[in-house]
C-alpha cells in the first residue's frame, strides 16, 4: 500500500497528541510530556508554532513530523528545525520514515531553507543509521543545553532584582 504524506489539519490534534505520546515512551521520556490538548491544539492550529506532517496509509496514520522554522546566523537564512519524527513500531523499515524526510526536504528547498536540523538521543542506534543512510552528519561537537520552564521564571526573577 502506498504512503501519503500530507499536512495535518485540525481534526487531527488528538491523533497528532497520541503519537507525540508514543515518541515520549519510545525516547524514556514520557514524563515530560506535559501539554494538555487545548494548550496543543493552541499551539498547533491557532498560534501556528509548529507544523505537521502525517504518514497514512489507507486510512490510518502511522507516522508524523513535527517542525517549524529556525534560523542560521552563520548561513544568513532560515532553516527547518525538525522537532519530532516518529514512525508506528509495525511500520519502520518501510519507507515511511524515508517520505516523511523527502517531504521535509522538499519543504525547506521550497522555502530556501539554509539548512535542515534536529537531535537524535546517543542511544537511538537504528535512527542514527536511518540519519547516516540519508546523507547527514552528527554534530558532536555541540552540546544541546536547556533551561526548563521553572529554571526560565527563577533566572527572569533575578533579573528583575
Amino acid at each position: 500500500m502506498t504512503i501519503e504524506i500530507r499536512e495535518a489539519q485540525e481534526k487531527d490534534c488528538a491523533t497528532i497528541g497520541r503519537l507525540i505520546r508514543l515518541i515520549a515512551e519510545y525516547e524514556k521520556m514520557s514524563d515530560e510530556v506535559i501539554w494538555d490538548d487545548q494548550t496543543l491544539y493552541q499551539q498547533l492550529f491557532v498560534e501556528k508554532r509548529a507544523e505537521v506532517l502525517l504518514a497514512q496509509q489507507g486510512d490510518e496514520v502511522i507516522g508524523f513530523a513535527l517542525f517549524f522554522h529556525n534560523f542560521s546566523t552563520f548561513v544568513g537564512r532560515k532553516g527547518l528545525y525538525l522537532e519530532d519524527l516518529y514512525v508506528l513500531k509495525e511500520k519502520r523499515g518501510q519507507g515511511v520514515g524515508k517520505a516523511l524526510f523527502t517531504r521535509l526536504a522538499q519543504i525547506a528547498t521550497e522555502r530556501h531553507c539554509g539548512r535542515m536540523e534536529w537531535v537524535c538521543l546517543n542511544w537511538n542506534e537504528p535512527s542514527i543509521r536511518f540519519y547516516q543512510s540519508l546523507g547527514a552528519v552528527g554534530m558532536t561537537e555541540w552540546t544541546t543545553w536547556r533551561l526548563t520552564e521553572d529554571k526560565l521564571k527563577a533566572l527572569a526573577l533575578q533579573a528583575a532584582d
